[in-house]
């Protein structure tokens, strides 16, 4: 009794973390039009943002885990809270110098503490119990991933895409105190979301100080990268989850600007219902309102379509064989896309935002179908698949360089080819019966 409310305890903390990471991934899309219209960037240097955050997985992933092997996992989470703390009070200097080389590097350090604790959460969550319940614990995990990555959206909306931005030119007209109290404002609207950031994550890890976690089962293997590199079906997989992250990253990262793109803000205006959407979330009236708030209330249906499509999803994949289920919801992103491009207005917003239920299942999916059979390669499989998460670091700087040259609704066929991949992959691997953790 006692060992089973000692995991329950241990889960409840190690869930947090997956909220958290969750919520900070997707806060960083929020910054990403501000940064845009402050340092006067193109959509590809923007992108660069992305190249940053993602970067960290795949120079840090596997690293990490011989990190945990020396310093043991209840450490390992510690450091990366830590880590994570760090890249969070650096974004006050950023903002306050205006310095975007800092806000990459910030950037940069809240990602690699966000990878410690990917390599480190996921095994140990998956040791709380039987083996029987690994699958569901994840699941639940996870879907409090997707909690996070709603919220953010909403958060980002209300604190840091609420006010206008003044252009460069703009600001050069300001004079003296005029000048510094806009600038104060502008760097406080960043600073105070992720001081506050940092405060919590601080918090976190002294509650993990003290808190007794269940001995962690050792990770040992007799398998080398050697090996997982000649397994075929492996590195499909790999390929996968980096296709697949960069789309999702390409999409949620640019809908703000889609939107705008598409003028969709008198669309919603003049829209009763939509109207009222966004009047709810942002807990106001539109009025003076910047538009990027707006449109960006709206990102969060993205995201919390993929925490309701887990559920629905982790059905679905008992009933049928997880490969077709995943290659069935890719053609259906790749259709929406498609429908998103050749529309305007509302059909062309719902129908890009509802990507976001069919992306659910995706990532655990392909990492089960590609780790399915592999045995004791599995510790080096599952240190090349987290570094695959690299895909978010590279497709959305591409889809930048692609829009600033041929507009949003033609670069969306890169990310059509992202989803054509993972229908490939899904329907060859369509006989396995691996159930999705």
């Amino acid at each position: 009794m006692s060992n089973q409310k000692s995991y329950r305890s241990a889960f409840i903390l190690l869930t947090t973390l997956f909220f958290l990471w969750g919520f900070i991934t997707v806060l960083v899309d929020s910054l990403i039009p501000r940064l845009r219209e402050l340092f006067t960037l193109t959509y590809f240097q923007a992108g660069l943002v992305q190249f940053a955050f993602f970067g960290a997985y795949f120079l840090l992933s596997i690293p990490a885990s011989f990190i945990l092997s020396k310093i043991g996992y209840k450490r390992g989470i510690i450091l990366g809270l830590l880590t994570m703390a760090v890249g969070c009070l650096l974004f006050y200097p950023a903002a306050s110098y205006r310095v975007f080389g800092i806000f990459m590097l910030a950037y940069f350090i809240l990602a690699a503490g966000i990878t410690v604790l990917q390599v480190a959460a996921n095994p140990f969550v998956a040791v709380l119990g039987s083996e029987e319940g690994a699958s569901s614990r994840l699941n639940l995990s996870q879907a409090f991933n997707s909690l996070g990555t709603a919220v953010a959206p909403a958060v980002g909306a209300l604190f840091i895409l609420s006010d206008k931005i003044k252009t460069e030119d703009e600001i050069a007209g300001l004079q003296g105190s005029v000048k510094e109290a806009y600038l104060a404002s502008e760097a406080a609207a960043v600073q105070t979301p992720f001081l506050g950031l940092a405060l919590f994550i601080g918090l976190i890890a002294l509650v993990f100080l003290f808190a007794k976690l269940p001995q962690m089962i050792s990770e040992t293997s007799s398998g080398t990268y050697k090996e997982a590199f000649q397994n075929k079906k492996l590195m499909q997989g790999v390929l996968g989850i980096f296709f697949y992250v960069g789309a999702e990253v390409a999409i949620g990262s640019y809908l703000v600007n889609y939107f705008l793109d598409m003028n969709l803000v008198s669309v919603i205006k003049e829209s009763n219902i939509m109207k009222s959407i966004a009047e709810t979330i942002l807990n106001s009236g539109l009025a003076g309102k910047d538009d990027k708030a707006v449109v960006g209330v709206f990102v969060t249906f993205y995201w919390s379509g993929a925490m309701l499509g887990r559920f629905a999803g982790a059905y679905l994949t008992k009933v049928m064989r997880p490969g077709k289920v995943l290659a069935i919801f890719a053609t259906i992103s790749m259709g929406l896309i498609f429908l998103s491009i050749s529309t305007v207005g509302l059909v062309s917003m719902w129908s890009i935002l509802a990507v976001g239920l069919f992306n659910s299942i995706m990532f655990p999916t392909i990492f089960t179908l590609a780790i399915d059979g592999i045995g004791h390669l599995k510790p080096k499989a599952s240190g090349l698949l987290c570094t695959a998460i690299v895909g978010g670091a590279i497709i959305p700087p591409v889809f930048g360089f692609l829009t600033d040259i041929i507009a949003f609704k033609n670069a969306l066929l890169i990310i059509v080819l992202c989803y054509a991949y993972i229908v490939w992959f899904g329907y060859k691997n369509g006989k396995a019966k691996v159930v999705v953790a």
